[in-house]
């Protein structure tokens, strides 16, 4: 039985990737799910779970290197998957030590954990071979890479990093510690840097589930500057394809970037979220009444705010053969039918804490 270690795993991502991996492999695979449940990190994502005998929760910091050794030492861990990190690029911007400390310095935890508990070659052997059994994944973002023109362009591996939010300069520093275990020590490792995530579990200080929230209880829906940033959307389940495929197909110390190729500009996020939810919220049901654009409040711009993200996945669908397979308006009405049927899960989410932020963070700069 193959053993992952999964940090994060009670996150966004984190915990769509366990599901996926159960749904695929079943009880040929065992998850160590490693989650210190900061306010992203929802031990509910995973309620299903318990019970079963494959999958084991460890609540640790990534920072906490006993704690991560000890995982090392009690389990015979085949893969790590690294999701664990600091990821809202608003919480950087006014908190940058929290992002330095989980994404830089946890990080270079981890890879000092693995390495010192797997048993490595020196390197390859005499006729270049090298196929170590133990693999890392970290998984990053296309942040890193800065900004692109309007229309022109797309982030390639090859694209020099220029990250211009300390949640982006954080991740910066993650990969390239990554890098560098790799090409000092011939860690076997790979780097996927992702577009734009969306989908179920995802917390509401995100641009998606904070727009369906919102609409759905009448609320202002809060747009950066002119609305006209752009992301390339990526929705979560092909993500989650696409690390295990890494994992399996992919060439050791290379790095894949992982897109949706499904760019759209904010606003235009906006108005699909709202035209869908009336298509789909039932005749008679009155939250109709007030899911409109009028919702629509334009607040100050981010500050170093990035314009636009464009991933080219041309690497992995040539190396490895994946491709996204979601187009945007099927995984968005998919996204909005699972806030439906998990309406406790959103309310539970946004009590208590996540509501003092969001009032920190929107409630005095709408614009004039």
């Amino acid at each position: 039985m193959r053993t992952y270690l999964v940090t994060g795993g009670a996150g966004f991502i984190g915990s769509n990737y366990i599901h996926y991996m159960f749904r695929k492999y079943g009880d040929d695979i065992r998850i160590i799910n490693l989650d210190v449940l900061t306010y992203a990190g929802n031990p509910e994502n995973l309620k299903d779970l318990e019970g079963n005998d494959n999958y084991i929760f460890v609540k640790a910091d990534i920072t906490d290197k006993e704690a991560v050794s000890k995982i090392f030492e009690e389990y015979d861990i085949d893969r790590v998957v690294h999701f664990a990190a600091e990821s809202h690029v608003d919480r950087s911007i006014k908190d940058p030590e929290a992002f330095i400390k989980t994404n830089v310095y946890g990080t270079g935890v981890m890879l000092s954990c693995a390495k010192a508990a797997w048993e490595l070659p020196e390197g390859p052997d005499p006729l270049g071979n090298y196929k170590p059994d133990k693999k890392f994944l970290h998984v990053s973002t296309d942040e890193v890479y800065g900004s692109l023109p309007e229309g022109e362009g797309y982030f390639y591996e090859t694209t020099p990093y220029s990250p211009h939010s300390p949640y982006s300069a954080s991740k910066a520093g993650s990969d390239m510690l990554v890098k560098a275990y790799m090409d000092t020590y011939h860690f076997p490792a790979n780097i996927t840097n992702c577009s734009n995530n969306y989908g179920p579990y995802q917390f509401p200080e995100k641009l998606i589930p904070l727009i369906i929230n919102n609409a759905l209880h009448g609320k202002k829906l809060p747009v950066y500057g002119d609305g006209k940033n752009v992301r390339d959307w990526l929705y979560v389940e092909d993500h989650a394809k696409a690390i295990d495929m890494v994992q399996e197909k992919g060439k050791l110390f290379e790095t894949y970037n992982v897109g949706g190729h499904n760019e759209k500009q904010n606003i235009e996020i906006i108005k699909i979220i709202l035209n869908t939810l009336n298509e789909m919220l039932p005749d008679g049901d009155e939250r109709k009444a007030h899911i409109n654009e009028g919702l629509i409040t334009y607040v100050e711009d981010r500050k170093g705010h990035d314009r636009r993200y464009a991933i080219a996945p041309d690497k992995i669908k040539k190396e490895i053969g994946w491709e996204p397979e979601t187009r945007f308006e099927e995984g968005i009405k998919l996204t909005i039918k699972w806030y439906f049927e998990h309406e406790d899960w959103m309310s539970n989410v946004v009590n208590g804490d996540y509501m003092k932020y969001y009032e920190n963070m929107y409630g005095k700069k709408e614009k004039a």
